[in-house]
């Protein structure tokens, strides 16, 4: 006889509550940001958070297990970049590596996006995406793709139809703007969140923003307690990518811009 494995929860009905600590990190965090959640967005992330501790148990989703952590290190971490995208008027955005749903999961609750599309290559994190997807009830605003990057970018429909592409510990920022810029329109943005001091990442990737069609890079502090070092890296987009981009994964090992 073999073990079966109870199928994995698509709803939240039933799962343990979050506890007080979660609540309280995440209220003091949202109060450094000046962001004001409505009770039903607020919800929705609750929602999203209590599948992710029921689905981490079984599948490697984040190697944070605790709540409050999670509060911190994952929701309050996206939410750093709600008043720059509110600021730039954002309506839609591309999450790369989605992974668990952050940055984008939350930013689109927050921001009421019009469209969001949450990209993830790994097929057990891609079906918890759209569980995700469900129990926030953002209904055909929000989507999945189980898809690599380059095939997306190989699409007409896709490649450079996107306003602001999202990436939260993915790849260095180098191979991010090489991945990221072919689904960007020009004026949108690049998003990353990275560590301090980013100022050598950011040198080494000078190349491949001018090659990619990149112009200015900004840098963002966070003023989070416990997220101190970490800053948003906004990179512009103003010319056209050209068509050869992204290279495949072997090319760009190979020869790193």
């Amino acid at each position: 006889m073999t073990d079966r494995r109870e199928p994995l929860p698509t709803r939240v009905n039933g799962l343990p509550a979050l506890p007080p600590s979660y609540g309280r990190t995440l209220t003091a965090g949202l109060a450094a940001l000046e962001i004001h959640l409505e009770p039903g967005q607020r919800a929705a992330i609750d929602r999203h958070v209590r599948l992710l501790l029921a689905w981490n148990r079984a599948i490697n989703l984040t190697a944070i297990r605790d709540a409050e952590s999670i509060a911190r290190e994952h929701v309050l971490d996206s939410l750093t970049a709600g008043q720059l995208l509110r600021q730039r008027g954002v309506k839609g955005l591309l999450d790369l590596g989605s992974g668990g749903g952050f940055p984008g999961l939350p930013l689109a609750v927050s921001l009421n996006l019009e469209r969001t599309l949450l990209v993830e290559s790994v097929g057990k994190k891609a079906r918890f995406l759209d569980a995700a997807a469900g129990v926030v009830g953002l209904g055909d605003r929000l989507s999945v793709a189980n898809s690599r990057v380059e095939a997306l970018a190989s699409r007409a429909e896709g490649r450079e139809a996107w306003p602001l592409v999202t990436a939260r510990a993915v790849a260095s920022l180098g191979e991010l703007v090489e991945l990221a810029f072919p689904l960007l329109s020009v004026g949108g943005a690049l998003l990353a969140w990275k560590r301090a001091p980013v100022e050598p990442e950011v040198a080494r990737a000078r190349e491949a923003i001018q090659a990619v069609g990149g112009g200015a890079v900004r840098i963002s502090p966070v003023a989070v307690d416990g997220l101190r070092d970490h800053v948003l890296v906004v990179v512009e987009k103003i010319a056209r990518t050209p068509s050869g981009f992204p290279r495949d994964a072997a090319e760009r090992r190979r020869h790193p811009l």
